[in-house]
């Protein structure tokens, strides 16, 4: 069965590296993507049986940015026991590393651009 993974990246650039990354991998997946947290949170309220088993959320984006999807998700979803989100950013500060480390969703958190370990690492959790 393919695991169905979401990558949440304003950057396209950044989005094609990561599915690129994903897709080296010998587990099979389907991936979406979406430019903008706020266009993802809709459709999942909409067809909330649509619920990835993996997202990559990037932290910092236009609009709404990660932390503000991960609040809004909190209050919008329960139980969903089986999601992994993963925070993949770019930025260097340690305050926000500790606090997205720190944070109940989030499974881990990985410098972009992903590199074949941490696919391996977010892939491992479900083996």
């Amino acid at each position: 069965m393919a695991l169905n993974i979401c990558i949440i990246d304003d950057d396209l650039v950044s989005q094609f590296a990561t599915q690129y990354k994903l897709g080296q991998s010998d587990v099979s997946c389907s991936i979406s993507t979406y430019d903008n947290a706020k266009d993802f949170l809709s459709i999942l309220s909409n067809q909330p049986d649509s619920m990835p088993d993996i997202i990559l959320l990037d932290l910092v984006m236009p609009e709404m940015d990660g932390w503000e999807f991960l609040e809004e998700f909190e209050k919008k979803f329960k139980n969903v026991n089986n999601l992994k989100i993963y925070a993949i950013s770019a930025f260097g500060n340690s305050k926000d590393r500790e606090r997205i480390k720190n944070h109940a969703l989030v499974c881990g958190y990985f410098d972009k651009p992903l590199s074949k370990v941490n696919v391996d690492i977010i892939f491992n959790s479900f083996i």
